[in-house]
Order: C-alpha cells, then structure tokens, then sequence
C-alpha cells in the first residue's frame, strides 16, 4: 500500500520507465537501453506515420543528433521528445547471436 496526494492506493508503485543509453544502429533504426534493464530494437520507420511530430526525424543527420534528458530520448533542443513508455510499447525484443541482450 502507497499513498500519493492523501490517496491510498493497494498496489505498489509503479517504477517510472526511462532510457538509459541510445545508439542508432542503422537507418532509422536504434538500441535503446531502458531503465529495466532490456535492450529493445526501435524501428522509427514504423513511427513517422503514427506521429506526425515525429516527421523531422526522417532527416538522417537530424536523426543522429539526439540527447537523453532525464531519461527521455529528445530532438531539436528537446521541441522532439518520446515518451519512453511509448518508445518501449513500439519497439521489439532485441536478440544478437541467438541470445537475449540485457544489459
């Protein structure tokens, strides 16, 4: 049991979901590390059309040139950020040479 702003809840708290490390891994491709912990394949390819806010990403060099603020992965002096929840919701198990990666 926890309680928030004078609301008791039954549950446990849920631990805030962030990225930890980034590394694009190809074109429009990237291995993000969350805070759990797994390694996951982030195909933005797939994204563009769901999230119009997502479109100057199709730039390559803009692309690359990202940041990790406070565990949110952001474009553009932060005017392009995802929500790491979403990110992890969108991406796939990430599997190299036949076993799981976790870091």
């Amino acid at each position: 049991m926890f309680e928030v702003n004078g609301i008791l809840y039954a549950d446990e708290p849920a631990q805030e979901l962030e990225v930890r490390s980034a590394r694009v891994a190809d074109d429009r491709i990237m291995l993000v590390t969350f805070s759990t912990g797994e390694t996951r394949l982030c195909d933005f390819t797939e994204m563009y059309d769901d999230v119009p806010s997502f479109a100057p990403l199709r730039d390559e060099k803009t692309f690359e040139d990202f940041h990790i603020d406070h565990g949110v992965l952001t474009w553009c002096d932060g005017d392009i950020d995802i929500s790491p929840t979403y990110l992890y919701e969108h991406s796939y198990e990430y599997i190299a040479h036949g076993e799981l990666v976790s870091v």
